[in-house]
């Protein structure tokens, strides 16, 4: 077993100079940016699959929240199934993709650009058929990644997104937190999540919550459990896990709270007090906090980039719970590095 062999966990350490990289990629941010604001969107459709549609639910935050646009996820089989063409133009579709390769995304981004939509791809292969089809190219400088789970590829797509965005709304706090992340991913890389380990690697489900920056999180750790630990995971936002899936709470059930460091945090702390007076089996991130469920973070600085720091140190526990569950997260079972779905 591989269970931190030099795909996963040497990606992880190399997802800091991933975050460096992306600066060459200035110039095609602004153009874009410029060409969004000579003709302003009224939607952005985002397009992806597994741990970039993860990604797209943070871009959804980002642009939303800060830009005041609403944002909706494609379902790219109208393109590759039913033959529906989409009434897209003057829209941004954002297509995010490590490979580039999936049939489904590059024949939506097509459609969508025949349609007259702007279509970017947020790609990591730059010679992909995604990037080909697509009118903007968003390199996400992550380099090759060979472990089969995506990790640096995924950071990377998180922090072309706030690129994007603090381009787009010149948001100098945004920008300036992003020249600090490489150095703060590498410290959170080094956090000691062990706490929970005892409890996880026994577990046979847990549920992840996030709420705002924080819901692409837990998506994403949710999806890492399943693929390199063999550990069914389902997440939910703060707010809809008390619409019925509240039931499930007991002290054999583990739950992950990955706490914003926004606005979105007062609620989600009293969420946990809540849990935590129910006996739920709870592991909260925070650095406010002396509780026994404690899972370490950096101290806050930007409230977007700090998410990216969470899903650092997550994939550094997720390695050693792996380890403890006897799996291999270079090469999951029943997984390829490049899925091709239409």
């Amino acid at each position: 077993m591989n269970a931190g062999g030099p795909g996963m966990a040497k990606e992880l350490q190399d997802a800091p100079e991933a975050v460096r990289r992306q600066e060459a990629s200035s110039q095609a941010v602004q153009d874009l940016v410029a060409r969004c604001r000579r003709h302003p969107p009224q939607v952005v459709v985002t397009c992806a699959r597994g741990s970039s549609a993860h990604a797209a639910t943070f871009g959804k935050h980002l642009i939303e929240r800060y830009l005041g646009i609403p944002v909706a996820a494609a379902a790219p089989n109208i393109a590759t199934v039913y033959r529906q063409p989409q009434n897209l133009k003057g829209q941004l579709v954002l297509t995010i993709s490590q490979s580039g390769q999936s049939d489904d995304l590059t024949e939506y981004s097509r459609m969508a650009r025949s349609a007259g939509a702007i279509t970017v791809a947020l790609v990591n292969d730059v010679a992909s058929p995604l990037a080909a089809i697509c009118d903007v190219t968003l390199p996400l400088a992550a380099g090759p990644e060979l472990s089969v789970a995506a990790t640096k590829s995924f950071i990377a797509a998180l922090t072309m997104l706030i690129r994007m965005t603090a381009a787009w709304n010149q948001d100098a706090a945004m920008s300036a937190a992003l020249e600090r992340l490489p150095d703060r991913l590498v410290q959170a890389s080094r956090l000691d999540w062990g706490a929970s380990l005892g409890a996880l690697s026994k577990a046979n489900s847990l549920v992840t919550i996030g709420r705002g920056p924080t819901l692409a999180i837990a998506r994403e750790a949710a999806l890492k459990l399943k693929e390199t630990c063999n550990l069914h995971a389902e997440p939910f936002s703060s707010a809809e896990f008390q619409h019925g899936p509240i039931s499930l709470v007991s002290p054999l059930y583990p739950m992950i709270m990955f706490m914003p460091t926004d606005a979105a945090a007062a609620g989600m702390r009293e969420f946990a007090a809540a849990l935590r007076s129910k006996g739920a089996a709870l592991f909260c991130t925070a650095n406010d906090e002396a509780t026994a469920d404690r899972l370490p973070v950096l101290a806050p600085d930007q409230a977007d980039a700090d998410a990216v720091c969470l899903i650092q140190a997550f994939y550094a526990l997720v390695i050693r719970l792996a380890a403890l569950r006897g799996t291999d997260v270079d090469e999951p079972r029943h997984l390829q590095k490049v899925t091709r779905t239409r």
